[in-house]
């Protein structure tokens, strides 16, 4: 059964908080083509290497697989009508723009842009930072006050945002479709 997906959602949560696996059966739940975009990139970190090798056994192959890193504008711009696309997630994305030192409002201005111009709905996964401490360091804390702006936009400009806690979703804005009701 397809059900119709906004053209932007956000899923947002804490860690292992089950925030992926709802966005993957939000995505599955379209009856579209399902396309996961991944901006982890495990470099010489086994533990990192075997977390994605673990996602990927979890949604098995019925998914088509973009390796994006950084290039979200890239792979967004691939993206085909009767697809539905998952980014997986973009606060790895924001973490390796930083890291990189890669100018970061160039960055959010091309991924804004890239989801605006996206031929297929999109779901975005990302993390709640904003629930902890202060971090200690400046990078720490000016990645959580990026992370924490960056949600703030992508929640403003979505038809769908979920709150997931503990595996369960809270719908923040708009409505889930029928099937995940």
């Amino acid at each position: 059964m397809q059900t119709l997906l906004p053209a932007l959602s956000l899923v947002i949560g804490g860690a292992r908080s089950g925030k992926s696996t709802f966005a993957e059966r939000l995505v599955m739940g379209s009856g579209l083509a399902p396309v996961y975009v991944a901006t982890a990139e495990a470099g010489d970190d086994p533990e990192m290497a075997a977390r994605i090798a673990a996602h990927k056994a979890r949604r098995g192959r019925n998914w088509r697989e973009v390796e994006a890193g950084r290039a979200l504008g890239a792979a967004l711009g691939a993206a085909r009508p009767g697809e539905a696309v998952l980014i997986d997630c973009i606060t790895l994305w924001l973490t390796g723009i930083l890291l990189a030192g890669d100018d970061l409002e160039t960055a959010e201005e091309e991924l804004l842009a890239a989801l605006r111009s996206c031929a297929a709905p999109v779901v975005v996964v990302s993390s709640e930072v904003g629930a902890g401490i202060v971090p200690e360091n400046a990078l720490a804390r000016r990645f959580r006050d990026a992370q924490g702006r960056l949600n703030q936009t992508l929640a403003a400009r979505a038809d769908l945002a979920v709150a997931v806690v503990a595996g369960l979703p809270l719908v923040l804005k708009g409505a889930l479709p029928e099937a995940l009701r």
